[in-house]
């Protein structure tokens, strides 16, 4: 099976000991397919390894994950596409599944979810890695109302709907979160395949800091939930900030339920400041709300002007005379069949070409 319809994108800083083993390897796991490394900013002959190895290589200047993926995924044009660190440290055996996943069950995300190699896993994830990861994948689920088992892969394959109405804003390691919200906002069908996670080869050095980049990807993962449930998001302050009011302001009722004053009308001030700001965030959230959902339909329509991995396709053909129509006349039947992208044309389907009914 040839796989000319699929781009495998390699975001990379200084992995130039490995880079070259990962073009090679997912080159002959699809073969046919296009892989594009984008060189974030390295200075080890990352760019010069990958070419030699047959790879495109791009170039992102602005250092970080999030703005090398961006890139991909701006330049980039394919029907499918997967992506996986430079590092060497995933699989290339379990790209086929991804991209069949995509072209027969019209997945638009697959996740490759990661299994160690070894039977205790500690030379491939540290520690503070694996807490990380099961947090966030529980805390993320929990928000998003998913079931995410490793939403900081970074072993993934996309449809081109997918890729292609995608905003993304990230800059570092926090890309994945934001891939993530992205599909469980629009609902998107999601996959996920286990997938052999290996020690990264001797004298490769991670990039990733397990405590800096760990609050960086909690913040961002807190910051999507406010900008995706806003209502949920500042309703829940405006909940708390009441219900510290209305604990404050009980003695003040009940003194002035026995006796008819007031006598501590700062406390009251106070309790009436509180109640404001509760409304105040209250009111905010609702009016969020509403640009948030326009700011979802509108991706959603981003997404639907896409072609989809497996497309319902609609069609005429003419059958022959019926009895009961008058002779010489013929009646067109609609029928559909079910198409991949690459099936609709003589090559891919590109941006810019629809498929009409």
């Amino acid at each position: 099976m040839l796989y000319s319809d699929v781009a495998v994108l390699v975001p990379c800083h200084n992995e130039v000991r490995t880079v070259a083993d990962v073009v090679t390897a997912f080159s002959r796991a699809l073969p046919g397919v296009r892989v594009v490394v984008c060189d974030n900013n390295s200075t080890d002959g990352t760019a010069q390894a990958a070419r030699a190895a047959g790879a495109t290589v791009i170039t992102e200047r602005h250092r970080g994950k999030g703005y090398a993926v961006r890139r991909l995924f701006s330049d980039v044009d394919a029907d499918y596409y997967v992506m996986v660190d430079g590092d060497g440290t995933y699989d290339a055996a379990a790209a086929p599944e991804m991209v069949r996943l995509m072209r027969d069950e019209g997945v638009d995300t697959v996740l490759g979810q990661r299994r160690a190699h070894s039977s205790s896993g500690a030379a491939e994830y540290r520690s503070g890695h694996q807490l990380g990861n099961l947090v966030f994948s529980r805390t993320f689920s929990k928000l998003f109302d998913t079931q995410y088992g490793d939403v900081l892969t970074g072993y993934r394959g996309f449809s081109r709907r997918f890729v292609k109405s995608c905003p993304l804003l990230a800059r570092g390691f926090d890309v994945e979160i934001e891939l993530n919200a992205h599909g469980a906002s629009l609902g998107m069908p999601l996959a996920e395949i286990e997938t052999v996670y290996r020690e990264r080869p001797h004298g490769s050095e991670s990039k990733l800091n397990t405590y800096r980049d760990g609050f960086r990807i909690f913040r961002r993962l807190f910051r999507l939930f406010r900008d995706f449930k806003p209502a949920a998001t500042f309703g829940a302050l405006g909940m708390m900030m009441a219900a510290i009011g209305a604990s404050v302001v009980a003695p003040v009722l009940v003194q002035y339920s026995r006796t008819g004053l007031v006598p501590r009308f700062p406390t009251l001030f106070v309790v009436i400041g509180l109640f404001l700001g509760a409304l105040f965030l209250i009111l905010t959230g609702a009016i969020l709300e509403r640009a948030s959902r326009d700011r979802l339909e509108r991706n959603r329509l981003s997404y639907l002007a896409q072609p989809a991995p497996r497309q319902v396709r609609c069609g005429t053909d003419d059958r022959a005379d019926d009895p009961t129509i008058a002779p010489g006349r013929r009646r067109r039947a609609l029928v559909a069949t079910i198409e991949r992208p690459a099936d609709l044309a003589d090559g891919p389907l590109h941006q810019g070409q629809q498929a009409s009914c």
